[in-house]
């Protein structure tokens, strides 16, 4: 009777253990970003607004366009989950509300505190390497050199006045040329609040500064130079004004 006794007993133990664990189970989850381009804490809006840079040149900007590619996201105890590198490149366009919000799935369960992604695309995929789905989008889009493999990174252009000057218009085409000028940019941000993934769906949202591009680390005068495309000199210091321009809201 005793050996039946500890046998039910035993039985009982393994079968509420088999709860317990089926009870912890976790499950991979969706994180959305939702990216704002904006100045002075205000939404960007293209082709009316005017604004000033701290070279007091009035601007107004007609298109703005920009690469995110690389997420990572990192737990609270520093480890990290990498997005599929192959899904993971978009394209922010200011004029397509709907490429400012980008869905991400299947991030596995944990405590997040921070992401990192990169501005432009990192020279080991440069120029066309293994980000074969991301190609026709930046092609469409006008993200593509047409005289070479290269991606623009950044397409900022539009039409400014210097104080007491003529007014023009300013291109800013900002990428990586070969090997010879890498202008790709990672930027790590901490979470306003720790994300918890389970199963859920969660929201980071971004903001981007776009008066950095000018005013930053480095200052940039229009006046001064207008226009930006294969730049040794000046195409790096933008880059770098827009690796301090994003901000976790």
């Amino acid at each position: 009777m005793k050996k039946i006794v500890f046998a039910i007993l035993a039985l009982t133990i393994v079968f509420a253990c088999k709860d317990d664990n089926e009870n912890d189970t976790v499950e991979a989850g969706t994180i959305n970003l939702e990216f704002t381009n904006s100045i002075d804490n205000t939404p960007i809006t293209l082709n009316s607004t005017s604004y000033t840079n701290a070279s007091n040149e009035s601007y107004t900007i007609a298109e703005l366009k920009y690469i995110i590619s690389n997420i990572v996201f990192i737990k609270e105890n520093g480890d990290e989950f990498t997005y599929p590198v192959e899904d993971s490149y978009f394209l922010i366009n200011e004029e397509i509300s709907s490429s400012k919000q980008i869905s991400l799935n299947d991030i596995e369960a944990g405590v997040y505190t921070k992401i990192r992604f990169g501005f432009g695309v990192d020279q080991s995929n440069y120029p066309l390497n293994g980000v074969a789905n991301f190609i026709p989008t930046a092609e469409e889009q006008g993200m593509l050199w047409s005289w070479s493999a290269g991606y623009k990174f950044l397409k900022f252009e539009g039409s400014f006045t210097p104080q007491g000057g003529t007014a023009g218009d300013f291109i800013l085409h900002i990428g990586s040329h070969g090997e010879a000028l890498d202008n790709y940019k990672e930027i790590t941000l901490d979470l306003t609040n720790t994300i918890t993934i389970n199963g859920n769906t969660s929201t980071i949202s971004i903001d981007a500064d776009i008066a950095k591009i000018f005013d930053s680390t480095n200052t940039h005068s229009l006046e001064d130079k207008s226009d930006i495309q294969v730049d040794p000199d000046n195409a790096p210091k933008i880059a770098t004004n827009v690796q301090t321009m994003f901000e976790i809201q």
